[in-house]
């Protein structure tokens, strides 16, 4: 699990899933305790209260630790375009402004093979430990628990090309180190860059 700490009292835990075998139940899961009204369903809200977040288009960690910062921010400024924190990632994710393209594009789906499961904090305000966090990820997600050092080998590379329009770019860097470090850099830019340009 990799944990980052936020200098405004919040802290954000992940885990990295390969190969998940429940995709579509994760994701029916996340839909029904979202249209749900039911006080019940409060306990279902609380366990799928996450971002799930398909990894294939994750270029590096700079790139999911500064929409996780960017997610943070727009909740402490009052200033979310979605409805929580943690679609908020997705959404900053997304270099474009259209909500249900980003949830589509970067949350989980029916196919998604790779995921990555985050959880944001108040560090002061939470009574819950990393292994607590763990346990409710584990709950949910039917996979086996990957090192972050491998999310590189699980990119989609082309498709993240495709999601940032970069064709000819990537074209000119001749070599795979040096076109994917290119990817790596449009994607976190993208991200760091999108509040500034709302």
């Amino acid at each position: 699990m990799e944990s980052f700490r936020f200098n405004h009292n919040n802290e954000a835990h992940a885990m990295l899933f390969y190969p998940v075998s429940n995709p579509a139940k994760i994701k029916q899961r996340i839909i029904d305790a979202a249209k749900s009204k039911a006080h019940e369903a409060d306990e279902e809200r609380e366990a799928v209260n996450f971002s799930f977040i398909d990894a294939s288009l994750i270029t590096s960690r700079l790139h999911l630790e500064t929409a996780i910062n960017q997610a943070i921010l727009a909740e402490s400024q009052g200033s979310l375009r979605t409805k929580t924190v943690h679609s908020e990632i997705l959404f900053a994710l997304n270099p474009t402004n259209n909500i249900t393209e980003a949830i589509r594009r970067y949350g989980v789906s029916d196919t998604t093979k790779a995921l990555c499961v985050v959880q944001i904090m108040n560090s002061s305000a939470t009574t819950a430990s990393i292994s607590d966090v763990e346990i409710k990820m584990k709950k949910v997600v039917n996979g086996s628990i990957v090192s972050f050092d491998e999310l590189a080998k699980l990119t989609d590379w082309n498709t993240v090309e495709k999601c940032h329009k970069l064709g000819n770019e990537v074209k000119e860097k001749r070599d795979a180190p040096r076109a994917r470090a290119f990817i790596d850099n449009v994607a976190v830019s993208s991200v760091a860059m999108k509040s500034v340009m709302q």
